[in-house]
């Protein structure tokens, strides 16, 4: 599999992405994190994927009538995050932000090679993106994902389930095949992009002291205060 062109950045920011399974709690985890550097009077922005507003209400009506294709998902997400790539991640890294991603890249290289494109052909659309500071790659056990999915709604959601992929008529089964398989990327892509691995299995605390440990031992906080 072809290396991403993505290279490292020279911006007086400092990007953090957080990736994971759905249900893995790596957004809990991303919040808690943005609230504390807040707390300490810190330049800090948080993006979100697939939150573009110019192109959101696209994908959300596809989604809803399943007119979507692989391709037509995978064009529409790289074109949300460029839209807030270049409006929003690069023109705060240059002004010398904390910029904290839920989900980055990765995600796309996970899920659109899952859904059926070709993983190269995913990685050369993603290529202008920089690469992170840190990735924390928040690796949960499926049952872990689904418990946590189904605490905080009464059903799955139709794409997280991968249920475009007709894996199984059970939607709790379909998302472990599809979680599954998404897994598989994430660890095949761990080593090569050096992601910071953190058992999601723990509690909701003891993940954020060691997100805390790691931030303060790598990047010099006191910098990015306003």
């Amino acid at each position: 599999m072809a290396m991403t062109s993505s290279t490292n950045h020279n911006y007086p920011g400092k990007l953090i992405a957080v990736e994971g399974l759905d249900g893995s709690g790596k957004s809990t985890q991303i919040y808690l994190l943005k609230r504390w550097l807040e707390r300490q009077g810190l330049r800090v922005f948080f993006s979100k994927w697939n939150s573009s507003i110019l192109v959101k209400s696209a994908t959300s009506k596809g989604k809803n009538r399943t007119l979507l294709t692989p391709t037509t998902f995978s064009l529409i997400h790289a074109t949300d995050f460029a839209d807030r790539y270049e409006r929003q991640l690069v023109p705060l890294l240059r002004a010398g932000y904390i910029v904290l991603c839920d989900r980055y890249i990765y995600t796309a290289f996970a899920r659109d090679t899952v859904r059926g494109c070709p993983p190269d052909w995913v990685r050369e659309i993603y290529e202008f993106a920089v690469t992170p500071d840190i990735v924390f790659f928040f690796k949960a056990h499926l049952q872990t994902s689904l418990d946590r999915i189904l605490q905080g709604r009464a059903q799955l959601k139709y794409f997280e389930a991968g249920m475009d992929l007709r894996l199984s008529p059970d939607i709790q089964e379909s998302f472990r095949i599809f979680q599954s398989r998404i897994l598989e990327q994430y660890l095949s892509m761990s080593t090569e992009f050096d992601f910071t691995v953190i058992d999601a299995n723990q509690l909701v605390e003891a993940q954020q002291s060691i997100l805390r440990k790691i931030i303060t031992s790598r990047i010099d906080l006191a910098q990015f205060r306003s």
